[in-house]
């Protein structure tokens, strides 16, 4: 079984850990958990054999526990990561790439700020919200790391736009975060689609122009402003 690359979760006892389908395994006595937080070591370390990645399940999400790997292989290649960095050409390498993804990250802002923009479409009287609306959700949405759908790359920018804005009015325009939602299959998924239902229907107030002397998106946009 050391030798086999596995998907396990945390076990009940210390040097225990537990397959998908529940059974129980002893971890090897010269293995060692390698936790997260050092990508390429983590990444190398799976490069160069068997390894047990660790990950659990809390609520609907899963988090890495890290992987459990031979001791001798993680000593090692941690050696000859730290010999590596320690080289200038390695640091000059790396201080490029940071400044590339910077980069990078101010075109991406700009660009999903402006593809908000273009899904609210507000009315000309409404333009003053719409710019504070779309900064609120692209300071949200657009950072690295955060997990949000406006991140993803598998659908075009401006259905991310969209659903970072449907998104974004769930939890700051609706009572979305103190429903008790009924578990029940497809329940989360209904409440959801009523609740943008009634976003799309808000948002087309603006777009048409109308006098909206007081109404959730307001309200949100003032406190966070305030």
């Amino acid at each position: 079984m050391p030798d086999e690359i596995r998907v396990v979760k945390p076990g009940n006892k210390k040097g225990e850990v537990m397959t998908e389908a529940g059974n129980v395994l002893a971890v090897p006595g010269n293995w060692e958990l390698l936790l997260p937080g050092d990508a390429a070591l983590t990444r190398r370390v799976k490069k160069a054999g068997p390894y047990w990645q660790m990950q659990e399940k809390k609520g609907r999400k899963l988090f890495s526990r890290g992987i459990w790997a031979p001791a001798s292989t993680i000593r090692s290649i941690r050696a000859d990561l730290d010999t590596e960095r320690e080289n200038p050409a390695y640091k000059k390498k790396l201080a490029a790439g940071r400044a590339r993804r910077e980069k990078e990250q101010v075109a991406y802002v700009e660009d999903f700020s402006g593809a908000v923009l273009a899904f609210l479409c507000f009315h000309p009287r409404h333009g003053e919200l719409a710019e504070s609306m779309a900064k609120a959700v692209t300071r949200h949405a657009s950072p690295v790391g955060s997990g949000t759908v406006a991140r993803t790359k598998r659908i075009p920018l401006p259905e991310r736009a969209e659903a970072a804005v449907i998104a974004w009015m769930r939890h700051h325009t609706t009572n979305y975060d103190n429903l008790r939602i009924l578990r029940i299959k497809g329940e989360r998924r209904r409440v959801r689609r009523k609740l943008a239902q009634e976003s799309v229907a808000l948002l087309g107030r603006y777009r048409r122009g109308e006098e909206m002397a007081d109404c959730p998106l307001k309200r949100a946009l003032t406190e966070m402003q305030g």
